[in-house]
């Protein structure tokens, strides 16, 4: 397997260099190798258009402070430190199940944009994608948190792109339960903590960790289906209303609390690590978590 982190250091550098008429297709050339990352899309997607919905920083305005974030990200040696976090998560999960079968994998790091009232708010400026496997991408503002936790936040989501690989759990977008959902970003999180401690929390779902309230709520939906419901129930209300899906009643971040304390309960029950318990069906993992005697 190959771990190809692109450089979009230089990508971006020469994009915010260009004049702005030529900077859509520049930007567009540098997110080619991430088209098949849309795979389960109706038709072709527009790389460029997905970019501007997706938080990606912006080609028309704030081209200064952009540059200055870009160059946060290259003091930080972002690039370098996520290859190297993804390559020793590799090494900790083949120990764990021997024979397991890891794709290739391109990982695409991107500015966001600072105008974004939900990116930059509730969402702490960080937006991360491993669920298409061979494909990971985070867009991100360099803030000190988001900086501090780039290796925790790769690992997270490389452990999403082993949980549905071949010979892993299949994913179906039309029929996937909220429970797999939920389950997949704790143990995502399980993973990430397991090499980073603390730091592999998710922070969105940090202030729900001990509310039982939350817990109760996230879990008389996990059995709803369809991928469409992923936003409502794992990242909230806020994110549902700026995606344009129904709120459910849950706060930010509240799938990835609830996921983290079913993955702990079950990993208590089992004496599994993370790792081991990588393709637990969630069905099966919430029933243990939720009757561990």
């Amino acid at each position: 397997m190959t771990i190809n982190v692109l450089n979009t250091s230089h990508g971006m550098s020469t994009v915010l260099a260009a004049d702005e008429a030529n900077r859509p297709e520049l930007l567009r050339s540098m997110l080619a190798p991430m088209q098949n990352m849309f795979r389960y899309f109706p038709g072709e997607v527009d790389l460029v258009q997905m970019h501007a919905r997706s938080f990606g920083f912006p080609l028309n305005r704030r081209t200064d402070e952009v540059r200055a974030a870009l160059k946060l990200l290259q003091s930080a040696d972002a690039w370098i430190r996520i290859e190297g976090a993804l390559a020793d998560a590799v090494e900790v999960q083949k120990l764990a199940i021997p024979g397991i079968q890891i794709p290739d994998i391109t990982f695409l790091l991107v500015l966001g944009d600072p105008d974004d009232g939900y990116f930059m708010g509730p969402a702490r400026g960080f937006s991360g994608n491993g669920s298409a496997t061979g494909f990971i991408s985070f867009t991100l503002w360099p803030t000190t948190e988001n900086l501090e936790r780039l290796e925790a936040a790769a690992v997270h989501e490389l452990n999403h792109n082993l949980r549905y690989a071949p010979g892993g759990v299949i994913w179906d977008p039309k029929m996937v339960a909220v429970g797999e959902l939920i389950v997949s970003e704790g143990l995502a999180d399980a993973f990430s903590r397991q090499l980073y401690g603390p730091a592999g929390y998710t922070p969105i779902g940090v202030p729900h960790l001990s509310s039982e309230t939350v817990f109760e709520k996230v879990v008389s939906g996990l059995d709803v289906q369809g991928m469409q419901h992923f936003t409502a129930w794992v990242h909230g209300d806020e994110a549902a209303s700026r995606f344009g899906t129904d709120p459910v009643g849950v706060p930010t971040g509240a799938g990835y609390a609830v996921g983290n304390r079913l993955v702990d309960a079950y990993l208590a029950a089992t004496g599994k690590s993370a790792a081991e318990a990588l393709h637990a069906p969630a069905a099966e993992l919430v029933r243990v978590a939720l009757n561990p005697s």
